[in-house]
C-alpha cells in the first residue's frame, strides 16, 4: 500500500469540544466574585478611603518630612548595626524555637499520620497559636521577664509555631505513600515509618518554610522593639519620638540592607535544597 493511499484510509479525528462551565459553576463564580465586589463597595466608607484627598492637603508638611529623610545620619551608626544584629539574633533563635516546637506538632496534626482524637487538639493549639498577634504574645512576655530581648524571642518562637505546625502538617499529609508503605512492609514500627519514609521527603519542603518565616521574622522582629522587646525597634521608636527623622531614615536604610541580604542568603541556601 503506497503512503498516499494509508494516508487518505486514516478517519480524520475529531476535534473536541472545548471544555465549558455548567450553570450552577457558572452561578457559584457570580456569587463569589459578586460577593467580594458588593463587600469592596461597602466597605469604603469603613475603611475612611473618602478621605484619601487629606494625604495632598498638607504637602508642604509631606515636603518636609520628605527632605529629612533623603538625608540619612550615620552618626550613631555603630548602634543601629549592633541593634540590627540584635534583631537578628532575635529572629533567628525565634525561629529555631519554633521549628523545635513545629515539627512534633506538625507529625501529630497530620491526618495520615496521627490518629483523630490526637490532630484535632493539636490543630486547635496550632490555630490558637496563629491566631493571636506577636505584638500581643510580646507584651505578655514583656509583663512576665521584663524588657529586653527574650521577650521577642519567644513571642516570634509561639507565634511562628503555630504557622510552622500548620505548613510542615499540610507537607506530610500530601507525601508519596509508597516509601511509608516500604518501610510498614519490613515490619518497622511506627517511629521507622516516620524517620525513613516521612521525613526524607518533606525535610527539603520543611527547611524552605522554615528560611521563610526568617525572612518574615526578621521583619517582625524589627516591630517588636517597639513594645520593648529589643533589637531595632526600640531605637527607632525612640529616634521617632524625637523627631530625628535623619536618623530614622538612616535605621531603614540599615534594616532594608539586612533584610535583603538576609533575603538572598535564604534564595541560595532553598536553590540547594529544592
Amino acid at each position: 500500500m503506497s503512503p498516499t493511499t494509508a494516508a487518505t484510509t486514516v478517519p480524520d479525528t475529531p476535534v473536541p469540544q472545548p471544555p465549558s462551565k455548567s450553570l450552577g459553576a457558572w452561578a457559584l463564580d457570580v456569587l463569589i466574585w459578586g460577593g467580594v465586589a458588593v463587600l469592596l463597595v461597602f466597605s469604603f466608607g469603613p475603611v475612611d478611603l473618602g478621605n484619601f484627598p487629606r494625604l495632598f492637603n498638607n504637602a508642604e508638611h509631606t515636603q518636609v518630612f520628605a527632605r529629612e529623610l533623603l538625608r540619612p545620619d550615620f552618626t550613631d551608626w555603630r548602634l543601629f548595626v549592633e541593634k540590627m544584629w540584635e534583631t537578628v539574633q532575635i529572629a533567628l533563635w525565634g525561629t529555631f524555637i519554633a521549628v523545635f516546637l513545629g515539627v512534633p506538632m506538625g507529625l501529630a496534626a497530620a491526618r495520615n499520620i496521627a490518629p483523630v482524637w490526637v490532630v484535632t487538639p493539636v490543630r486547635w493549639v496550632m490555630n490558637l497559636l496563629r491566631s493571636i498577634p506577636d505584638l500581643v504574645i510580646g507584651l505578655l512576655f514583656v509583663v512576665a521577664v521584663g524588657l529586653g530581648p527574650l521577650p521577642g524571642v519567644l513571642a516570634i518562637a509561639l507565634n511562628t509555631a503555630g504557622v510552622l505546625a500548620k505548613l510542615f502538617s499540610e507537607a506530610v499529609e500530601s507525601i508519596d505513600k509508597g516509601p511509608v508503605e516500604g518501610v510498614r512492609a519490613t515490619g518497622a514500627s511506627k517511629l521507622h515509618e516516620i524517620v525513613w519514609g516521612v521525613i526524607p521527603q518533606v525535610a527539603p519542603l520543611w527547611t524552605s518554610f522554615a528560611l521563610y518565616r526568617f525572612e518574615s521574622n526578621s521583619r517582625s522582629a524589627t516591630v517588636l522593639g517597639l513594645i520593648g522587646a529589643g533589637g531595632i525597634g526600640q531605637v527607632l521608636f525612640d529616634r521617632m519620638n524625637a523627631f530625628d527623622f535623619n536618623a530614622v531614615s538612616a535605621i531603614v536604610i540599615i534594616i532594608v540592607v539586612a533584610v535583603t541580604a538576609i533575603d538572598m542568603l535564604s534564595q541560595a541556601m532553598r536553590k540547594r535544597l529544592l
